[in-house]
């Protein structure tokens, strides 16, 4: 490596040889399960409460709903939509889809009927594949407007005998005549044609964005994104062999795909799932389980924090500890290894780079700008290019906001059928993410916040991150966010909506007066209110945009 390379990118100089070195990935992670198999036929590769699948076990499966997929008419390319938690079910359908040449449209199972309507019809989805509740109470109507011609259905309670009524609690229903049984199907056997394998530059994924206005656009994943990452995540988190992953994040989500389940898969590791996030559960399956690895949102990691009955020996299993999806406030990060010992370690991705473009390397630890107080988010990969770019599109120095914009393998070709908005958002293949940011001299990478999260009042800049991470110090604070609101005098003002942290307590009076004690005057919240819950997306993202709207509504 030259010198000018690392004046190019001083983040390399920070990065040891292990994470600077080539990667050779498999063609997909469907070519990385026979790579498995061959290496661990019988290791645990799925864990669901009680149930365990081998790898032998899951690439049979699998192999059995792709050829039933085929049978059925499914060609290479096209879209099969899956809408489950995660289950056994859900790795199944994904690895069987891929097996038949498809590309796997992951669909949130909170999205209401008019969401999943135009996911379908836009991603001109040929097959579905959700639980058997769903399909009888709202997705049968729901298809019936879409290209859809081919749906499995599945019971999560299948494979496990638990039946943990925390989050398992509902009836095995009767097998629907109009959809075929998942677990039937994968039971049956089966092979599909070899030449439905995928190739690195197929379409693995069409994974639809959140949209703030509008409805969300699908983000291009090729296998080869994937592969890229979940290679990058398997050498570099410095893991024992065979690890063991915790799917803390919903694996329809571009994190769990990659960090958790594409990960675990190309490293041969085991995969525990329990359905969806309960905090009482996922730290009953971490002591049962002992994890060396999981990955989830800030807001995660506080109600794990916040359970009557967690313990340090709950986490005492870690190697490392990440969390992507949202910002993370400093404070957080200390109280949270103060407590139970890992240190949580920041990335940052966005689904159109395929999960992480920037974490924090194992050994090392993010810096906080003494400035700002914000906490870095991690250095850029060995094969990612980050820059920082003024409203021009001209290079700013070290230590100056700007857009961030990213290049690398990682980086999605562009959005499904959205010429205009990939030639938008994809100049030249760069990605431009529409984070405000900034990079030190030594290469780490530090979010502000969103372009469009700015707030102006009285002309001035105000990022609700900066002040969210004020009222992250108080003791307390659960969760916060800032919003901008309607102001006849300033145009904008700030204002604050908290949760608290269980038997703590505070009013609005007094948050606004410790946020005055340590903002600038234009930057502390006129406004707070204070909530039992903020409302997340289902990866435990806090939803400004509703706060938003709340506060237009009120």
């Amino acid at each position: 490596m030259t010198a000018a390379s690392y004046a190019d990118r001083p983040w390399l100089a920070l990065l040891d040889e292990a994470q600077r070195a080539p990667v050779d990935p498999a063609d997909s992670l469907a070519h990385a399960l026979r790579d498995a198999v061959a290496e661990a036929p019988d290791r645990t590769f799925l864990a669901y409460f009680d149930a365990r699948l081998s790898y032998r076990e899951a690439d049979e499966l699998s192999d059995a709903v792709a050829a039933h997929l085929v049978a059925r008419g499914l060609e290479r390319g096209d879209r099969v939509a899956v809408l489950l938690q995660n289950t056994p079910h859900f790795v199944l359908a994904v690895l069987g889809a891929w097996k038949a040449g498809a590309t796997v449209v992951p669909v949130n199972p909170m999205y209401k009927s008019g969401e999943v309507a135009h996911v379908l019809r836009d991603g001109e989805a040929a097959a579905l594949i959700c639980s058997d509740r769903a399909w009888e109470t709202y997705l049968r109507e729901t298809a019936a407007g879409s290209p859809v011609r081919i749906v499995l259905t599945a019971c999560e309670l299948d494979f496990q005998t638990r039946d943990d009524a925390r989050v398992l609690a509902f009836e095995r229903l009767p097998q629907a005549p109009d959809a075929d049984d998942l677990v039937a199907v994968a039971r049956r056997g089966g092979r599909p044609p070899e030449d439905r394998l995928p190739r690195p530059d197929d379409i693995a994924l069409i994974s639809y964005t959140s949209g703030t206005s509008g409805h969300p656009k699908g983000a291009t994943n090729t296998h080869a994104n994937i592969m890229h990452n979940a290679e990058r995540q398997a050498t570099g988190l410095g893991l024992p062999e065979a690890p063991v992953y915790h799917a803390l994040a919903p694996l329809f989500h571009i994190t769990g795909m990659v960090c958790q389940f594409g990960a675990c898969l190309t490293s041969a590791g085991t995969l525990v799932l329990t359905y969806r996030f309960e905090p009482g559960v996922v730290l009953e399956a971490f002591a049962e389980h002992r994890p060396h690895y999981t990955v989830g949102p800030s807001t995660a990691y506080m109600a794990l924090a916040a359970h009557p009955d967690v313990t340090r020996e709950h986490f005492a299993s870690f190697v490392n500890m990440s969390s992507g999806g949202a910002p993370v406030p400093p404070a957080l990060v200390e109280r949270f290894r103060e407590r139970f010992g890992p240190y949580i370690r920041v990335g940052y991705g966005l689904t159109e780079c395929t999960a992480p473009c920037a974490s924090v390397p194992p050994g090392l630890e993010a810096p906080v700008d003494p400035v700002s107080g914000t906490l870095s988010v991690g250095l850029p990969g060995a094969d990612t290019v980050v820059r920082i770019l003024d409203d021009r599109g001209a290079e700013v120095p070290f230590g100056e906001q700007g857009e961030i914009v990213v290049r690398g393998p990682q980086v999605v070709p562009g959005y499904w059928r959205r010429p205009d908005a990939t030639a938008e958002t994809f100049p030249d293949g760069e990605l431009r993410t529409g984070d405000i940011g900034f990079m030190d001299e030594r290469g780490w990478l530090y979010v502000v916040d969103r372009k469009k999260d700015m707030i102006n009042a009285s002309g001035f800049k105000v990022w609700p991150r900066e002040v969210e991470d004020v009222l992250y110090t108080h003791p307390a604070v659960r969760e916060a966010a800032v919003v901008g609101v309607p102001d006849g005098y300033r145009g904008e003002t700030v204002k604050a909506y908290v949760s608290l942290r269980p038997g703590a307590g505070a009013d609005p009076d007094e948050l606004a007066v410790y946020c005055k004690e340590r903002l600038a005057a234009y930057k502390y919240p006129r406004q707070v209110e204070i909530l039992a819950d903020l409302p997340k997306t289902a990866s435990g993202k806090i939803l400004r945009r509703e706060l938003r709207s709340r506060t237009e509504h009120d």
